[in-house]
């Protein structure tokens, strides 16, 4: 079976293909692309029921029973954030751990009106943590998501703006929103709203270009550096925020920067000691200039730029037991898959992955080739040498029945 390697993808962008539109908005996703990522909010009603991913029970159990410690939850009231020592406490008999969630000083700041934060849900709620996953291939961005859960008519942060493109999932109860332009558009990781404070509190004082209330099901769009404020309504509010971490031009500008220094280390004449007693740089710096010039022109941010978009996202979960049992008890009838949310690609006979790289035997690439196409396989399709290293290296995974 030959596959064009142009064609290879994670089994988790077919999966997740259709999962913006199908669950976020209501407008096919070109027309999302061309008229909203990035530079104007999109409200969707009844975008759909989200009654899967999350929900009052749900923050329940995480606050009880998960063992959480900080920073997997924040609390904030009057828009601030409460100090950690007021909600956590020590794990008790048995563990050393001093920041584990107090399920009964939560209850109380709670009840005195405090918002729960459940912060980096895609990885600790196992139907977050394959909705994220699906999502950020299909967007080609990472996506992280929080859970904010407000008691009534109450807000935990005043007006600001974020870093990151937001989907807010409105779960349970209602949040009035109210949201106003960017006062520095497309801000980057290091430009938080802090910085502007002044601005952006002259800006919140001014229309609103939204002011509406999200009920369950609903889905608001926020491009990053927009505006905004919400306030539960007259029962406890529970909200998902999708954290979409885009990728920049600048991004690319700071790969291809540092490939170009990497480049001038090289250089003995870069390297050189200035003369001694020098007086003027303005030579030097023509020289540096020109040589920074050339070595951008030279410069390949590919594969930096790769080795962090794997960085960006997590693989899908893999349990060690299940994976010793099944390269243990490995036949010709086993079946594999691949792994979910690998970034896998294949170049020449080398195998790229999230979790590491293998160098392949010519004759394995047809077989690597097919486990890239997704789909459960049978590891005597792939060879059981093959299998057998994919299941080591945790690139493949035993398919459920």
């Amino acid at each position: 079976m030959s596959i064009s390697r142009s064609d290879l993808r994670d089994p988790g962008a077919t999966a997740g293909a259709g999962v913006a539109s199908a669950r976020l908005i209501d407008i096919p996703l070109p027309t999302f692309a061309d008229e909203h990522w990035g530079s104007r909010a999109l409200l969707t009603r009844g975008a759909d029921d989200y009654s899967d991913l999350f929900s009052a029970g749900a923050v329940d159990q995480l606050l009880s029973e998960r063992g959480l410690r900080t920073p997997f939850l924040r609390m904030a009231k009057d828009g601030s954030t409460l100090p950690e020592r007021s909600f956590t406490a020590g794990a008790g008999v048995g563990a050393t751990i001093t920041d584990q969630l107090d399920d009964t000083a939560i209850w109380r700041q709670f009840a005195d009106g405090a918002t729960i934060v459940l912060q980096a849900l895609h990885r600790t709620w196992a139907p977050i943590t394959d909705f994220t996953a699906r999502l950020g291939t299909e967007l080609g961005h990472p996506v992280q998501a929080n859970a904010y859960v407000t008691p009534p008519q109450n807000r935990g942060f005043d007006d600001h703006y974020d870093v990151h493109d937001v989907f807010v999932l409105q779960i349970e109860g209602s949040k009035r929103w109210i949201i106003h332009e960017p006062v520095h558009p497309d801000p980057l990781r290091d430009q938080p709203w802090t910085d502007r404070r002044e601005a952006v509190a002259d800006a919140a004082a001014g229309e609103p270009v939204i002011d509406t209330v999200l009920g369950p099901g609903d889905c608001l769009y926020l491009p990053r550096g927009w505006l905004h404020a919400a306030q539960a309504q007259g029962a406890v509010s529970i909200h998902l925020t999708l954290g979409i971490h885009n990728w920049t031009r600048y991004a690319v500008a700071e790969q291809l920067a540092q490939d170009a220094l990497a480049r001038l280390r090289q250089e003995p004449d870069l390297r050189a000691s200035l003369p001694l007693g020098v007086d003027g740089t303005d030579e030097v710096v023509d020289q540096v200039r020109k040589a920074l010039t050339a070595a951008v022109e030279q410069a390949d941010p590919e594969p930096a730029f790769r080795r962090t978009r794997r960085t960006q996202a997590r693989p899908a979960a893999l349990g060690p037991l299940a994976q010793l049992a099944a390269l243990d008890a490995l036949t010709p009838q086993t079946a594999l898959r691949l792994r979910g949310n690998l970034a896998p690609r294949l170049d020449g006979t080398r195998l790229h992955t999230r979790v590491g790289w293998l160098d392949l035997p010519a004759d394995d690439v047809a077989a690597a080739e097919l486990l890239l196409a997704g789909g459960v396989l049978v590891a005597d399709e792939l060879g059981l040498d093959f299998a057998r290293r994919v299941l080591r290296a945790g690139i493949a995974i035993p398919a459920r029945p």
